[in-house]
C-alpha cells in the first residue's frame, strides 16, 4: 500500500474531491483525519472508512476560526501520535464579479483559500519536522496557473496558493518537508455548479435559472481537450502520488489535474 503507516489530514472532506482523497489514503493504508465543518457529513464519511476496514476520525470545525484551524493538527497527533502529511483542500470561489464586487464574499474566499490554510501549515510543520520530514498538497486550481475571466478573485488566491506553495517548498526543503499542489480544472462537483450559478456582473444582478445554469455547465465540459469533465478520485489519486514516496524528489510543483485544458 502506496500510504502505509502514514498519518494525516484531509481538509473539506465531507464531500467530492476531500472526501475521495480520505477514502483512498485510507485504503492505501494512511489513518486520516477527515475534517469539514459539516459535522454529518465527516461522520459518515469516516463510518465508511471504518468499516471498510480503514483508520479515521471525524473533525467538524470551521476553519475561517484561527483556533479551530490549528487544533485540527493537534487533535490528529493526540489521536495518530504524529503527522505526515496534510492535504489542505478547503476553498471557496469568491465572488465573480469585480465591478460591484461583494467584499464579504472576497473576505470569505481569502480567509477559505488562505488564511486558514497558513495557520493550518504553521501548526503542522513542527510536527513534521519531528517526524523527519513530510508532504504538505494544497488545493490550488488552473486558475491558479493562468488568468479565469469568470473568476478573478478565485484566481488571485488561487495564484497565491501556487506562490506559497513554491515558496514554502525552498524554505522547508532542507527539512524534508515537500510542499506541492494540485491543480483540478472542471471537475464533476456540486462545486461546479457553484461557479457558473453566480452573478458575473453584481450581487444584485437576476440569478440564473436551474436550466441556464445546466447548460453552461455542458458548455464547459466542450472546451476540455478531453471533452469530458475530470472526477473527484482522478484529482484525489493526484494528490496521493504527491503525498507518497514515489513523489520523493518532486516539491514546489503545481500539478495540472485538467484534461489538457493549460496545454
Amino acid at each position: 500500500m502506496r500510504l502505509s503507516g502514514k498519518v494525516g489530514i484531509v481538509t473539506a472532506a465531507a464531500s467530492g474531491m476531500g472526501r475521495a482523497g480520505s477514502e483512498i489514503f485510507a485504503r492505501e493504508g494512511a489513518s486520516v483525519a477527515v475534517v469539514d465543518r459539516d459535522e454529518q457529513g465527516v461522520n459518515q464519511v469516516v463510518e465508511e472508512i471504518n468499516q471498510a476496514g480503514g483508520n479515521a476520525f471525524a473533525i467538524g470545525a470551521d476553519l475561517r476560526d484561527d483556533k479551530a484551524a490549528a487544533e485540527i493538527v493537534e487533535r490528529t497527533v493526540s489521536e495518530f501520535g504524529r503527522l505526515d502529511f496534510v492535504w489542505n483542500h478547503l476553498g471557496h470561489p469568491g465572488p465573480a464579479a469585480v465591478e460591484g464586487v461583494d467584499m464579504a464574499e472576497y473576505d470569505l474566499a481569502i480567509d477559505l483559500n488562505l488564511r486558514s490554510q497558513l495557520v493550518t501549515t504553521e501548526a503542522a510543520i513542527p510536527y513534521m519536522r519531528d517526524a523527519g520530514g513530510g508532504s504538505l498538497v494544497y488545493t490550488a486550481s488552473t486558475a491558479g496557473i493562468s488568468g479565469s475571466p469568470q473568476s478573478p478573485v478565485y484566481s488571485m488566491v488561487k495564484h497565491g496558493i501556487v506562490g506559497f506553495v513554491r515558496s514554502l517548498s525552498r524554505r522547508l526543503g532542507p527539512d524534508n518537508i515537500r510542499v506541492n499542489a494540485v491543480c483540478p480544472g472542471p471537475i464533476d462537483t456540486p462545486m461546479l455548479r457553484v461557479f457558473v450559478s453566480r452573478p458575473d456582473s453584481s450581487p444584485d444582478a437576476p440569478s440564473r435559472t436551474a436550466e441556464e445554469v445546466e447548460e453552461m455547465v455542458a458548455g464547459r465540459a466542450g472546451v476540455v481537450p478531453l471533452k469530458r469533465f475530470g472526477q473527484p478520485d482522478e484529482v484525489a489519486k493526484a494528490a496521493m502520488f504527491l503525498i507518497s514516496d514515489d513523489a520523493s524528489f518532486i516539491t514546489g510543483a503545481a500539478l495540472p489535474v485538467d484534461g489538457g485544458i493549460t496545454a
